[in-house]
Parts: structure tokens; C-alpha cells; sequence
């Protein structure tokens, strides 16, 4: 303990492992939200709140 709070080191291999974790566990969050969404406007992508793939498909490249 240092000043009273535990603390870790960690190699950056697992550092990066732990990182790449947590944004899947975020990314899975995103994704089950959008499906409850997708779910309530019984599949209408637009009143889910969806952009249609033609007005975004430049901007991920």
C-alpha cells in the first residue's frame, strides 16, 4: 500500500490486454442498448435512431 490505496504494476503486454478488455466490455454495452432500442421501434431502424449506412458509409474509413 501506498498512502493507503493498493496499487499494481503490470507489464504493458497486460496493460494493453486489460485496455483492449474494458473497450469490448464498453463496445458490448453499445451494442445491447442499440438492440433495445432496435427492439422498441419493433425493427424500424429510423425510429431507433439509425443513420442510414448510405449518409455515413464515408465517414469510417
Amino acid at each position: 500500500m501506498v498512502k493507503g490505496k493498493r496499487f499494481v504494476v503490470l507489464d504493458a503486454e497486460d496493460w494493453e490486454a486489460l485496455v483492449e478488455w474494458l473497450e469490448t466490455l464498453e463496445d458490448l454495452e453499445i451494442a445491447r442498448e442499440a438492440l433495445v432500442a432496435l427492439r422498441s421501434a419493433k425493427g424500424d431502424r429510423e425510429k431507433a435512431g439509425w443513420l442510414p449506412w448510405e449518409e455515413i458509409r464515408g465517414e469510417l474509413a
